[in-house]
C-alpha cells in the first residue's frame, strides 16, 4: 500500500466515518447521515464496546494507525472505522449518558491521549489490496454483503478483473467471483424492479442465502443462471426475472406484503428450498403457499421419507424402552398408546415382509424361467 507519508497523529475532531464504507452501507447510510447517527450504528451493531473497554485499560495502540483519506477538505477513515468509534465515546461521556452507554471514566492523561490518533494518509486506489485482503479474505473479515459491494467497488472504479482481485488478497476458492455474481443478481432484481430490497422483512440482509444458494443445482436451474466466471451484469435470463423476484421473497421475504421469509438459515432451509425448486409438485404448493418444511418433504422419494421415520421411529422407541422403569407411571393411558404403537409396529412389519416375499417370489419365478430356456 503505497501512502502519501509516514504514520502521523491527527486530530480526533477532525476525522470522520467513511460514508462509502460497504461495511456501513448495508445499514441504509447515505452521504446525508450524520457522524452521530453513524456511531450509534457503530455502537449498536458492530460492538464498538469491546473497543471502548480495551482502549479504556490500555490506551490506543500506535502501531495500529487508522487509514484516512482526504476528500471534500476533509479526514476520512476507510479503515479503522470501529477504532474511531470507540475513541469519540471515551471523550464525549454526555454523549455516552445521552444514549444510555456504560463508559468507563478515563484520567485527565488517558483523555489527552486520545485526541490525536496515528494515522496513514493514502487514497482508496492505493488501499484497496490491503482492505481486500484484510476484510475480504483475511483475519478481520466483513460480512458477504460488504465483501461484495467492496468487490464491486474495485472492479468498476479502478477496473481491476476479478480474477486480479482475487489474485491479489489471495483468494484460491472463487470467493470473488461467487460475491461479485450474487450481488449482481440482487441488483438485477432491483433494476428489473421484481424486488426491492428495502421491502425486506427482517433489518439484516442475510446476502450470504443469496450467493451461496446460486451454487446450488436446484436454484441455478430454476433460475438458469449464468456461470460465476462469466462476470456480468445481468446472471438471470429476462425469461427467468419472475423467478429471480420469486426467490428473493422467499429468501428475504416483503414488509409490503406481511410475508415473513420461507429460509431463516442456510441449514436446512435454503437445501430444502433448492430441493422444492427443482421438483414441480413441491414448487407448485411453495408458490400456492404451502410452508416450506411441508413443500420439501413433498420434493423428496419416498423411499427416503420412509427409510428416515423408521429409523427415527427405532431411535425414540429405545429411548422410551431405556426409561421405562423409572418413567412409566402405571399410567392407563400410556399403556393404550403403546398398545397403538405395537399394532401399528406389527402392521408396518407384516406389509414389509409382504413386499419381499413377492419380490422374491417374482425373482425365483424368472430365475426357473431362465434356467427352462437355457435348457
Amino acid at each position: 500500500m503505497n501512502t502519501k507519508s509516514n504514520p502521523s497523529f491527527i486530530k480526533t475532531r477532525d476525522l470522520h466515518f467513511d460514508r462509502l464504507n460497504p461495511r456501513l452501507a448495508e445499514y441504509g447510510i447515505t452521504p446525508a447521515t450524520t457522524d452521530d447517527e453513524i456511531l450509534k450504528i457503530l455502537w449498536e451493531a458492530m460492538d464498538v464496546r469491546e473497543l471502548v473497554q480495551s482502549i479504556s485499560a490500555s490506551g490506543y495502540f500506535p502501531h495500529e494507525p487508522i487509514i484516512v483519506v482526504q476528500e471534500a477538505g476533509k479526514y476520512v477513515v476507510i479503515e479503522g472505522n470501529r477504532r474511531l468509534a470507540a475513541v469519540m465515546v471515551l471523550l464525549s461521556p454526555n454523549l455516552a449518558k445521552d444514549n444510555g452507554w456504560e463508559v468507563p471514566k478515563l484520567s485527565v492523561d488517558k483523555l489527552r491521549d486520545l485526541r490525536e490518533l496515528p494515522a496513514i494518509i493514502s487514497d482508496r486506489r492505493d488501499s484497496w489490496r490491503y482492505l481486500g485482503f484484510k476484510h475480504v479474505n483475511g483475519p478481520a473479515k466483513w460480512s458477504s454483503y460488504a465483501k461484495a459491494a467492496y468487490i464491486a467497488e474495485v472492479h468498476r472504479d479502478y477496473e481491476v478483473s476479478l480474477a486480479d482481485i482475487a489474485n491479489q488478497i489471495g483468494d484460491r476458492h472463487n470467493t470473488v467471483q461467487r460475491l461479485y455474481r450474487g450481488l449482481m443478481v440482487l441488483e438485477q432484481a432491483e433494476r428489473a424492479k421484481v424486488y426491492d430490497r428495502e421491502d425486506r422483512f427482517r433489518q439484516r440482509l442475510a446476502f450470504s442465502h443469496l450467493y451461496t444458494g446460486l451454487d446450488y443445482e436446484g436454484i441455478g436451474s430454476y433460475l438458469n443462471i449464468a456461470p460465476k466466471e462469466m462476470e456480468t451484469l445481468e446472471p438471470v435470463p429476462k425469461n427467468k426475472l419472475k423467478e429471480l423476484g420469486e426467490l428473493c421473497v422467499w429468501l428475504y421475504g416483503s414488509k409490503r406484503e406481511k410475508q415473513v421469509p420461507v429460509v431463516e438459515s442456510q441449514n436446512p432451509d435454503l437445501r430444502q428450498l433448492n430441493a422444492v425448486v427443482a421438483n414441480r409438485e413441491s414448487l407448485a404448493a411453495l408458490r400456492a403457499g404451502v410452508g416450506l418444511a411441508k413443500a420439501f418433504e413433498m420434493s423428496r422419494p419416498p423411499t427416503a421419507v420412509f427409510e428416515e421415520a423408521l429409523l427415527a421411529a427405532k431411535r425414540d422407541l429405545m429411548t422410551a424402552r431405556s426409561n421405562l422403569t423409572s418413567g412409566y407411571d402405571d399410567s392407563e393411558a400410556l399403556l393404550k398408546i403403546a398398545g397403538t404403537v405395537a399394532e401399528m409396529a406389527d402392521d408396518i412389519y407384516i406389509e414389509m415382509e409382504r413386499k419381499q416375499k413377492k419380490v422374491q417370489f417374482g425373482e425365483n419365478a424368472v430365475s426357473k424361467k431362465l434356467r427352462r430356456t437355457e435348457d
